[in-house]
């Protein structure tokens, strides 16, 4: 039986090493179940004690994961907002809390919610081609899934302000130097040295990689459990606006955005 309750995330064990792929085309994006998906997933493999680390990946050669699929909030249903909130929550904080090591292999476009997957995991490797962004402002949106807070904890303040607030996209290469991933390698082997990486977690006590990432997570949670919270607030609380219906819109129907500011 598989772990996974969902196609749209492909799982394969590998030795001690469970291997994720994000499998919904044509951008790898998240809905209403594949997040429900994941958090069960990660879940399943905390019960798998024989599973010492996790890979997550994008499948195809373009995107690791382009985010939520925008066709949900094109209506401005602050219901459906709340609901897609909860599930990237509550997916993403359950795949930070994973026991073991998380690795992301990012393969190609990390945009939005997927790159709020990446910064999630514990080690990101990044393929020279990729580019990673958090665009949500740019459809009248924000980063709901941890974006605001776990950017800011790798990269700083200056770092997160250009990306978020600017809408700044930026390249691997970039990305290694600011500290928003680990390491850089050339097109096509970034599974494979994620998977390296993951088996030498093999090589640790698996109780004592469990203890270490709980304390080195300790004072990190503090600051931002509030945080996590307020961007799910804040994030439903923008579709009272003409803006949040205008921006994601103008996404979709391929058009430059008219805000209003309201």
């Amino acid at each position: 039986m598989s772990l996974s309750n969902t196609e749209k995330l492909k799982v394969e064990i590998v030795g001690h090493v469970a291997k994720i792929t994000v499998d919904n085309p044509a951008a790898n994006t998240w809905d209403t179940e594949s997040l429900p998906g994941l958090a069960a997933l990660v879940e399943a493999l905390n019960a798998e004690k024989n599973i010492y680390a996790l890979v997550i990946t994008g499948a195809g050669q373009k995107f690791f994961s382009a985010g939520a699929d925008l066709k949900i909030f094109a209506d401005g249903d602050p219901e459906a907002a709340g609901k897609m909130a909860a599930y990237f929550g509550q997916a993403f904080e359950t795949l930070a809390d994973f026991r073991g090591v998380s690795i992301a292999a990012i393969n190609g476009f990390a945009m939005g919610g997927g790159l709020e997957l990446a910064m999630a995991c514990d080690i990101r490797i990044a393929e020279e081609q990729a580019q990673l962004a958090l665009p949500e402002a740019k459809v009248g949106l924000l980063p709901c899934a941890g974006g605001t807070q776990r950017l800011t904890q790798l990269v700083g303040e200056g770092w997160a302000k250009r990306m978020i607030l600017c809408g700044e996209r930026i390249k691997a290469d970039k990305a290694e130097r600011i500290g928003l991933v680990e390491e850089v390698v050339a097109t096509g082997t970034a599974l494979e040295r994620a998977m390296a990486l993951a088996e030498q977690v093999g090589e640790q006590s698996p109780i004592s990689v469990t203890a270490c990432k709980k304390l080195i997570h300790s004072a990190r949670d503090i600051c931002i459990a509030q945080g996590l919270e307020d961007e799910r607030s804040e994030f439903v609380a923008l579709f009272s606006t003409e803006d949040q219906r205008e921006g994601v819109n103008a996404f979709l129907e391929k058009r430059k955005p008219e805000w209003k500011n309201a």
